[in-house]
């Protein structure tokens, strides 16, 4: 081979594997370091996390705290398929990142030291036992701006020097106060625990003070009275989720990668990408001012009216006994119910943890697990409300089917974390010769092949992706991706905002609609239906899904240990299959049992207009020669179930006055 040649050959291999490099989907250049955040560090506890089954003994049995708090998906955080096989593909993805994942689901294991590795294998069974009683009553209040904490905690919090939270301001102008986030929680070193009641005398005893809290008498500890956990301040704590190793750039226009090592430069959860906003949403909204609002008993305890706080909704105070020494029960114990959207996942953790998997669960563990899921789908059915009407305002002259959707919560609706999870409208219409089989479905969902009809309908939901600078960086598509911890850019969020929604406002906390609008003050949503020639009724309904088909196959199929048929992307996968496929939630409907009525009598040719064009069809139906029971309905204007000579005169004045 010539020189010549020979340079050209090795120009060539050369240039292919310079392509080869730049196709390859290389992982974000990050370190544990990246990710560093404020709060009690790993280590940094005099005292170890208590498990729960040391408080079940009190606040069990007949005292229901232990029961309420054993099905919720808090207390099996760290048994949750979704959070491994997502913790697998961010430690592929950004190496390292598994620590904020394990921080906030599995506290002990993280304040403990064992959250490296990242990729969690070093978490415990008892570890497992996630948030739990002991880790959220030994939370401190980090910035105490009421001024009401126990003494203590000022000492705590000075101790931590430079990891001592500071408080998140928002990107409005002004800025306005964020409160904690990221899981940046500050934890007694000691065994102190805080309840949210005033405590009774030390000279009391709960046969005197019945309705004393019993974290008074769990050990020799002190305990506190905290305010903090009465409001929604402890929720944010781990319901604002951003990314760290992400920051704006000069302009304030996109979000650019810190560098490999290096921390975020302000810590402030409103400079990073965001995740979930949950507890911002219910910050700028109505709720979280003065009395809250008023729900006529959609949430909240026994004779409750207004609501306000995530504990209102999601921890309702009920008359039950605190403890099951205390000589009765108290009308405002906080029930341990830590409802939320959860479904398939909680069958799941039953079914791989329980006597009949792994055995790490018993038996009442999985009969509250299924009480839970029962209460999300109870709550799921009052978050929303859904109205039909017709409505030509899209199309003057032709009426439309407009469904407008209503949201009841206090935050946006689906909130949390956003990767395969959503809502959509499956709207069916019937004709008068099938009232059972609908002659056309839009958002037509397979129970079986779990796939939705997406092109026919509206799903509400959040987009999250890689831009085009990072995805170039990386070698990865640019755009929506199922990659969270890559992810510096929202491409699409319609989700509904709760009432007092602000445009300005949500903006400022990064949570403004994406490709999509609401006007300042809107909390609901219309879409608008095409009624398909001779429909007479329809029956819509808004699904609420936990985890979709293209999210759980991603997980499955981006598992970074293909070869292996128990990595954690499989064993998701082969649960979401055995425990219904995530089965949609109907949240709302209407036109059930009776339809909702789309009939447009007169309207003969199927245009959804009565107009001269009718004319044809409609004395065809008279002297018999069109029997098509479609058309026959149309034609029978009087409602009498026959047309007949008797209809002409209804239909004269449906051309006059149509």
């Amino acid at each position: 081979m010539s020189p010549i040649a020979l340079r050209r050959c090795v120009g060539v291999i050369a240039a292919f594997a310079l392509t080869q490099q730049v196709d390859a989907q290389l992982p974000l250049n990050t370190t544990t370091a990246n990710f560093h955040m404020p709060g009690t560090q790993p280590g940094g506890l005099t005292t170890s996390i208590a498990g729960s089954n040391s408080c079940g003994g009190c606040h069990g049995q007949t005292a229901p705290i232990f029961n309420d708090w054993t099905g919720s998906l808090m207390s099996q955080a760290a048994r949750d398929p979704l959070f491994y096989a997502c913790l697998d593909i961010a430690e592929a993805d950004a190496p390292g990142s598994g620590d904020i994942c394990i921080r906030c689901h599995v506290p002990k294991a993280w304040l403990e030291g064992r959250s490296t590795p990242t990729n969690g294998s070093a978490i415990t069974a008892s570890d497992r036992d996630a948030i739990n009683c002991a880790f959220c009553h030994r939370t401190v209040d980090p910035f105490n701006t009421l001024g009401d904490a126990p003494d203590v905690d000022a000492g705590i919090l000075m101790a931590l020097g430079a990891n001592a939270p500071t408080q998140m301001l928002d990107r409005g102008m002004p800025a306005t106060p964020g409160n904690n986030g990221n899981g940046n929680y500050v934890v007694d070193p000691l065994d102190q625990r805080r309840g949210p009641w005033p405590l009774p005398p030390d000279d009391m005893t709960p046969a005197v003070w019945p309705e004393a809290d019993c974290l008074l008498y769990h050990d020799p500890a002190p305990t506190y009275e905290s305010p903090f956990h009465r409001r929604s301040d402890i929720c944010g704590t781990c319901h604002d989720v951003s990314l760290p190793h992400f920051k704006y750039n000069m302009a304030g226009t996109a979000l650019l990668f810190n560098g490999t090592g290096v921390a975020h430069p302000t810590g402030n959860k409103y400079d990073m990408t965001p995740v979930e906003r949950t507890y911002s949403e219910w910050l700028r909204s109505d709720f979280a001012a003065g009395l809250g609002v008023n729900m006529n008993g959609r949430f909240g305890g026994p004779g409750a009216t207004y609501v306000s706080t995530c504990q209102d909704c999601h921890m309702p105070y009920d008359n039950v006994l605190a403890c099951q020494f205390n000589a009765g029960p108290r009308p405002d114990m906080p029930r341990h119910f830590l409802n939320g959207a959860s479904t398939w996942q909680l069958d799941a953790i039953a079914q791989r943890w329980g006597p009949s998997g792994l055995n790490e669960i018993n038996a009442n563990k999985v009969t509250q697990l299924a009480a839970n899921k029962a209460r999300n789908i109870d709550m799921l059915g009052r978050a929303a409300d859904l109205e039909a009407a017709l409505d030509d305002s899209q199309s003057p002259g032709i009426k439309k089917l407009r469904l407008r959707v209503t949201n009841q919560t206090g935050h946006k609706l689906p909130s949390g974390y956003p990767e395969g999870r959503r809502m959509w409208l499956t709207v069916e219409f019937f004709a008068c010769d099938d009232y059972v089989n609908p002659m056309t479905v839009y958002g037509g969902y397979n129970l079986a092949t779990a796939d939705l009809d997406l092109g026919t309908t509206k799903v509400y939901e959040m987009e999250g992706g890689l831009d085009n600078d990072l995805a170039a960086a990386l070698g990865r598509p640019a755009g929506p991706a199922f990659r969270f911890v890559l992810t510096n850019k929202v491409f699409k969020d319609n989700r509904i905002p709760p009432r007092g929604f602000n445009n300005t406002k949500f903006t400022a906390i990064q949570a403004a609609p994406v490709a999509y609008s609401y006007a300042d003050g809107q909390y609901w949503d219309d879409t608008y239906f095409d009624i398909p020639a001779y429909a007479v009724g329809a029956r819509a309904t808004l699904y609420y899904q936990a985890t979709s088909k293209e999210y759980i196959e991603f997980l499955r199929d981006n598992n970074p240990n293909p070869g292996n048929p128990n990595n954690n992307g499989q064993i998701a996968y082969n649960l979401w299959v055995s425990n219904g496929k995530s089965a949609p939630v109907p949240m709302a409907t209407v036109g059930s049992p009776s339809l909702f009525n789309t009939d447009l009598k007169g309207d003969t040719d199927g245009n959804r207009q009565v107009t001269v064009n009718d004319i044809p069809n409609f004395v065809g139906v008279l002297v018999g020669a069109i029997v098509d029971p479609k058309i026959v309905c149309a034609a029978d204007t009087n409602y009498n179930l026959i047309a007949n000579g008797d209809d002409i005169q209804a239909f004269v004045n449906k051309l006059i006055n149509p």
